[in-house]
């Protein structure tokens, strides 16, 4: 053998040791992986969805959840798998692992230091879960991670400054957390950061100002910071951020001008501003070409719309409502190819409309009320026919509608009310196939209601009009319709009896027309009617019985016409709260349960009728003709003194109302306290003097719930609790103020805000914040008419809430019981749990209201002990009082078997 051929062989030897040996170890490290996995399976319990990881099934790089490389795993994924304990302290046994995903689950506790030992991780993404605690100061041992997602959490203190020494993080998510300190300024070190999501962190101090070292981050493309509690102004650096693309600000308490660079950011995509405090006029120069949406709503912004605006060719959403701009809207704007929606409404703009809107660009949405527009509509509005919605209320408009509008099958509402609107109504519109909501009302239509109208629509508001002609016999298909306006009109007639079959009527206004003939003496489904209003009218013939018999009715109004006959007894059980019977030819004795001062304007001009009491102040059904002709001068006489007593009387009531007004000032401003737990924009004065019956929206056994508005935060809900005795004892004052001190320092994005307390000596005003959407039990109990669509063209409420949205509120419920129960010290248990003490937001996220009231709002004589058992029937766990753990589990499952099942708890 040759030298050469010797050399050879040993090389070909070498390789096939060092391939056989690299063969053996990669074989071992997949041994070991597939071990670590089976006890990964086995920490969480066996779980079905990894019921394929077996031990007979060595091919773990196929499975799902596994991603591998050089067959070794480098990525591991469980989703919205409903993991609920730790993570396994092995984890990091995989050891070449560069990517984690366990968002959407339960995991509990303190951010797991062990996964320091991942030493290759560069994607961690711990998002909506339970975590709680800080996030730790030595995060930046995971000194690779180039994506790091801790959102939707309980995490709480500061946002450390060791953050900032994660060079190599491209997207960093911190959003939806506890967070109650302060930002580092060290996140501006982030150089190569391009995403930055820290929306919805509520907790953090009212005095955190815009994070100026962000402005640093010139490689950030996407910075959403909505609802944080930002304030202070946006600093005009923001313009050197040159590769932003998404902006979001929304929701916060920024104020001062506009940056004049940021409509120069020529990446701009997409900007939200919307719900702050912004003042001054938007920058005229706008250079940024790639902007497609932007949201400057509900600020303080004066001054006129930029020209420039008309030059953003990809423009598609244009969004100013609730501002204070003026002058008119450049003409450019409705040349925009892309524009889909243009929102300007409750503005001071003013001028004529460009007749090219809807013309070059597949226009949706054009909503302009509450300005001061004049001359016509844009005739194009539906030209590409996209259109959904129209609102014009409020204007100065003129002439006639819209031809077009009559072949717009894709309109879904309409709304011109109190404008110089005339002529008929375009061919055609009443009976547009998506068609919900008609309202013409306060304008000079003229013309005759159609026969047919579209099967969606439920609201028909046309009262104010200049409408002539009889009601359809038709009528009988508007089987929809829920709200039907037509009063103040010339229609004439009779009222037909098809009118009746309606069976989701809810409101019928025909007042001041000029219907004749006798009131339908049959109904044949009005089991929905709450308010009929017929007045000033020429109706004639009796009341007729069969509308003592609408389950509904709590309005009656018939005052005005020519009916005669008796009042129908039957009337009485309806416990109407308006009715007017007044200037009629009704006659014969009013039934007892009318005799009251409630119905004390009910049955004036009625000369044929009479009551058994004076209460009513009509004649008296026992009194003869001949004895009042010749006790008239004695009845003079006393009508007479009547008068002269009832003057005094007024005069000194006045006296005394005075009087008690000026004492009742001089109490507010002495006895009311305000006990303050955040920074308010509001003072006790704004509350107090807003405490009126007619903003009412709830009571219960200890008081009453009303709606106050207040600046900057648009409502508030205040809460009214008395005592038994309307003088609240001292024990039931320091109980009460006892569990508002530990209410006050609880900070949990699912239970309810408590923003300060009230008090004086009768009386206890709790301030929470406001939940748009009321309590759960209003979706899931049909106890009354849910929130009322309102098509001002923003908002659309379902009164339907589906399972992916009821699973969301079950969770957030949990949560802020798990909270409560678990996280605060002393832990705190609710004992009232139920479906009306969960209420939702506008975004329908579940917050727990009511925690500990019920055990403090008792009888003095229960005081003693703090342990009684308070709560509602059906939801009160058997030996509530002596496991709170089971407990807690008991009256949840209950309020999420009734997210189930829509049906309240059993009552006994």
């Amino acid at each position: 053998m040759t030298k050469e051929s010797t050399q050879s062989y040993i090389k070909l030897q070498i390789f096939i040791l060092f391939f056989t040996y690299a063969n053996s170890q990669t074989q071992l490290l997949y041994d070991q992986e597939h071990e670590t996995l089976m006890k990964i399976k086995n920490y969480f319990h066996n779980p079905f969805f990894l019921s394929h990881w077996t031990s007979s099934n060595s091919s773990h790089c196929s499975w799902p959840e596994i991603i591998c490389k050089n067959d070794s795993i480098t990525s591991l994924s469980m989703i919205n798998t409903n993991i609920t304990q730790t993570l396994p302290i092995f984890l990091c046994d995989l050891k070449n692992l560069t990517h984690i995903d366990f968002q959407l689950n339960y995991i509990p506790k303190e951010f797991p230091k062990s996964l320091y030992n991942c030493s290759k991780l560069e994607y961690l993404d711990l998002s909506m879960n339970f975590f709680v605690g800080k996030i730790p100061d030595d995060i930046d041992r995971l000194s690779n991670l180039r994506h790091l997602s801790l959102g939707g959490n309980n995490f709480s203190g500061d946002i450390p400054m060791s953050i900032g020494k994660l060079k190599k993080l491209k997207s960093l998510e911190l959003y939806q957390c506890q967070f109650n300190g302060t930002i580092s300024d060290e996140i501006g070190n982030l150089v190569d950061l391009e995403t930055l999501k820290m929306f919805s962190n509520s907790m953090l101090p009212n005095t955190t100002k815009f994070p100026s070292s962000i402005t640093k981050l010139k490689k950030l493309r996407v910075f959403h910071m909505y609802d944080s509690n930002l304030f202070g102004e946006i600093p005009e650096t923001i313009g050197e951020m040159m590769d932003l693309e998404y902006l979001d600000l929304s929701g916060n308490f920024l104020s001062g001008k506009i940056p004049n660079g940021l409509f120069s950011l020529k990446n701009l995509s997409i900007l939200y501003l919307y719900k702050n405090n912004l003042s001054g006029e938007i920058p005229e120069v706008v250079e940024a070409s790639e902007l497609t949406v932007f949201d400057l709503s509900m600020n303080n912004l004066t001054g006129k719309i930029p020209d420039d605006f008309g030059k953003l060719e990809k423009l598609n959403y244009f969004c100013l409502f609730m501002n204070q701009l003026s002058g008119e809207v450049p003409e450019s704007i409705g040349r925009l190819p892309a524009l889909t929606d243009f929102i300007v409404f409750q503005n001071n703009l003013s001028g004529t409309f460009s007749q090219d809107f809807g013309r070059y660009s597949k226009l949706e949405t054009f909503q302009v009320a509450s300005n001061s527009f004049t001359g016509n509509l844009p005739h194009n509005l539906c030209y590409h026919g996209k259109f959904v919605g129209l609102t014009a209320y409020d204007n100065s408009l003129s002439g006639e509608l819209p031809k077009s509008l009559g072949s717009c099958s894709s309109l879904q509402y309409l709304r011109v009310e109190n404008n110089e609107f005339s002529g008929n109504i375009p061919n055609g519109l009443w009976t547009s196939m998506n068609l919900s909501a008609i309202m013409l009302s306060e304008n000079k239509f003229t013309g005759e209601l159609p026969e047919r109208l579209s099967r969606k629509l439920s609201t028909v508001a046309v009262s104010y009009n200049r409408f002539s002609g009889r009601i359809p016999d038709g009528v009988s298909s508007w089987k929809n319709v829920v709200k039907f306006n037509a009063s103040h009109n010339f229609f004439n007639g009779s009222i037909p009896l098809n009118l009746t079959s309606l069976p989701q009527l809810t409101t019928l206004l025909l007042d001041h027309n000029q219907f004749t003939g006798s009131l339908p003496s049959d109904i044949i489904s009005w089991k929905s009617l709450v308010t009929l209003n017929l007045s000033n009218n020429q109706l004639s013939g009796d009341i007729p019985d069969a509308i003592c018999q609408l389950p509904a009715l709590n309005i009656l109004d018939l005052s005005e016409n020519k009916i005669s006959g008796q009042v129908p007894p039957q009337l009485a059980p309806l416990r109407l709260t308006n009715l007017n019977l007044s200037s009629n030819y009704l006659t014969g004795r009013i039934p007892s349960d009318f005799e009251n001062l409630v119905y004390a304007t009910s049955f004036l001009n009625n000369s044929g009728l009479c009551v058994d009491t004076l209460v009513l102040n009509l004649t008296l059904c026992n009194s003869s003709p001949k004895r009042r002709t010749s006790d008239s001068s004695k009845s003079l006489t006393m009508i007479i003194i009547l008068v002269i007593l009832a003057s005094l009387t007024a005069l000194l009531s006045i006296l005394l109302m005075v009087r008690f007004y000026r004492k009742r000032k001089q109490d507010l401003k002495r006895s009311w306290k305000l006990t303050s737990f955040q920074r308010l924009s509001f003072t006790k004065s704004n509350i107090v003097s807003s405490m009126k019956e007619n903003n009412i929206i709830g009571s219960g056994g200890f008081g009453a719930v009303y709606r106050v508005a207040v600046d900057g935060l648009g409502y508030v809900a205040v809460k009214k609790i008395w005592g038994s005795s309307r003088k609240l004892e001292q024990k039931l004052v320091d109980s009460f103020l006892a569990e508002v001190e530990i209410l006050s320092n609880i900070r949990h994005n699912n239970i309810v805000k408590l923003m300060c307390c009230i008090s004086s000596d009768d009386s206890l005003l709790l301030v929470y914040e406001y939940m748009e959407n009321q309590s759960l039990d209003r979706w899931l109990h049909k106890k009354s008419q849910l929130l009322s669509s309102t098509v001002s063209g923003t908002v659309h409420h379902n009164n339907i809430i589906d399972w992916p949205k009821r699973l969301h509120i079950a969770i957030g419920a949990a949560q802020g019981l798990c909270y409560m129960h678990n996280d605060c010290s002393p832990p705190i248990v609710h004992r009232d749990v139920k479906t009306s003490n969960i209420l939702l937001d506008s975004q329908f996220n579940a917050k727990v209201a009511d925690f500990g009231l019920a055990k403090i709002l008792i009888k003095p004589e229960e005081l003693a002990t703090m342990s009684a058992v308070a709560g509602t029937f059906g939801y009160i766990a058997p030996g509530e009082n002596k496991n709170q753990n089971k407990y807690l589990l008991w009256t949840y499952n209950i309020n999420k078997k009734n997210m189930l099942k829509r049906y309240e708890s059993m009552r006994r």
